[in-house]
């Protein structure tokens, strides 16, 4: 099976910007969405063999997820069931047969951190509300985590210690999280290769490759032995993330 996961930075703009083709070209069984920027009803983006599930942030024109899923799901639920964390859209989670499927856009700390306190509270929550899916079955959590991991995950680790996305706080909350029991799958098949999934969209960051390692594929570790490979897709554009994919042998 094909995950892919993409940070669209407002669904409509990157409609505009071939997010179509990409769709069909990146042939996944299931395609996961973040940044949507969208309310319902503002666009009918169907796609043959497709179903899709929407989860929008009450806030207009403000952050928002979706999944494509070529798969019936046994149920599907929106948010954490936490109710300081679940007006801005940011989390859905398909039940599958073998496993669950949470796609999240993780809050960013913003700048002068000033979100960093509730950001670190929901990173506490999201991690208790994976456990008690993993205690039943695997997951398979996708999505702009707005942390980039390590050095080398990083083009400036030096100047960025204390920016949102790479500050300790933030990294050591992901070290926690796969010290629970997840792998990240990315890094577990590629441990030295430099790669990055988000780049500013000033300095020209981009043609510069100047960027960060923010969106990921993290599994249950039990899920290691079927994880076949993992991929960054850095060639396609439309928006200031690339896609991410993960194929598992499920």
């Amino acid at each position: 099976m094909k995950f892919v996961s993409w940070n669209v930075n407002g669904l409509r703009a990157c409609v505009g910007k071939s997010f179509e083709e990409s769709f069909r070209m990146l042939d996944a069984d299931f395609f996961c969405l973040q940044e949507t920027k969208m309310q319902e009803g503002q666009l009918n983006l169907q796609f043959e063999g497709y179903e899709a599930y929407w989860n929008y942030a009450e806030k207009k024109g403000y952050s928002g997820t979706a999944i494509y899923t070529r798969h019936q799901p046994q149920s599907v639920s929106y948010g954490m069931g936490v109710e300081a964390h679940d007006h801005e859209g940011r989390i859905i989670t398909l039940e599958m047969p073998g496993f669950y499927l949470v796609t999240v856009y993780t809050p960013n700390s913003q700048d002068g951190l000033k979100r960093l306190a509730y950001r670190m509270q929901w990173e506490e929550d999201f991690l208790q509300y994976i456990k008690k899916l993993d205690a039943k079955k695997p997951v398979i959590i996708c999505g702009d985590m707005n942390v980039a991991h390590e050095e080398i995950d990083i083009k400036n680790p030096k100047t960025n210690r204390h920016n949102a996305g790479f500050t300790d706080e933030e990294r050591n909350k992901f070290t926690t999280l796969l010290s629970e029991g997840f792998t990240d799958t990315f890094r577990y098949k590629y441990p030295e290769q430099v790669r990055y999934s988000w780049w500013s969209y000033r300095f020209q960051a981009r043609a510069k490759n100047a960027g960060w390692r923010i969106d990921y594929f993290v599994v249950s570790n039990r899920l290691k032995p079927q994880i076949i490979d993992a991929k960054i897709h850095t060639a396609i554009l439309g928006s200031d993330h690339c896609p991410v994919e993960v194929e598992l042998n499920l």
